[in-house]
């Protein structure tokens, strides 16, 4: 079996756009970015000194499947995943981009992470046991740890570039976004939420949440 070489950074000939704590972002032109994903490992908001060989692929690749499967719901960002096709001659120069690369559209982002938590666990249990709440929302007494929650929940959270991403309330969301906005990305996460649970349900997986 041939392993993938080990990418813990890339350095291109393209101007770096951002580099975050897995993946690294180029300017292609005034329309495009390329996106890598690296090797590095990052946890509770720290990146480890050791990377997995390997991990920036299986990333790539799993986003790639997830945006083409949910476009129906949601417009993306995701132009390419085959990018040897696209800029062959970067790629050859740089064969590592291969399977870990995606062409994207430039696109504002929003500085929030849409978390929909479906079942009972992680943090979402710890402040359950605490005060009988999930980001605020009440829930029945007497719950489990890792239940299916009677209905999935949308728990959003502030998206930091370098401290510590930070739980909030919907209405905080609603307060920074406009309420308008804010439903709008709670719908789309409930239901791209509820398609990816079923689809993953169907195969004898469980998604907690996202």
């Amino acid at each position: 079996m041939v392993y993938p070489a080990t990418l813990s950074r890339s350095e291109l000939p393209l101007p770096l756009f951002h580099r975050g704590k897995v993946r690294d972002v180029f300017a292609v032109d005034d329309d495009r970015l390329l996106i890598v994903a690296t090797d590095r490992v990052s946890a509770y908001d720290v990146v480890m000194a050791e990377p997995i060989p390997g991990k920036g692929i299986v990333l790539t690749q799993l986003s790639a499947f997830w945006f083409e499967r949910t476009q129906h719901i949601v417009p993306n960002h995701l132009l390419s995943v085959e990018v040897r096709d696209v800029l062959p001659a970067l790629v050859s120069e740089h064969p590592e981009l291969d399977g870990r690369t995606m062409l994207v559209r430039r696109t504002e982002p929003i500085r929030f992470e849409c978390v929909v938590r479906g079942y009972l666990a992680g943090s979402a249990w710890r402040e359950y046991l605490q005060h009988g709440t999930v980001a605020g929302i009440a829930l029945p007494p007497g719950l489990r740890q890792s239940e299916r929650l009677p209905e999935p929940l949308f728990t959003p959270a502030t998206k930091a570039d370098r401290w510590h991403d930070e739980n909030i309330t919907f209405e905080a969301m609603a307060d920074r976004l406009g309420q308008e906005r804010a439903e709008q990305l709670r719908n789309y996460s409930l239901e791209l939420y509820r398609y990816a649970h079923e689809y993953a349900l169907e195969r004898g997986l469980i998604l907690a949440d996202t």
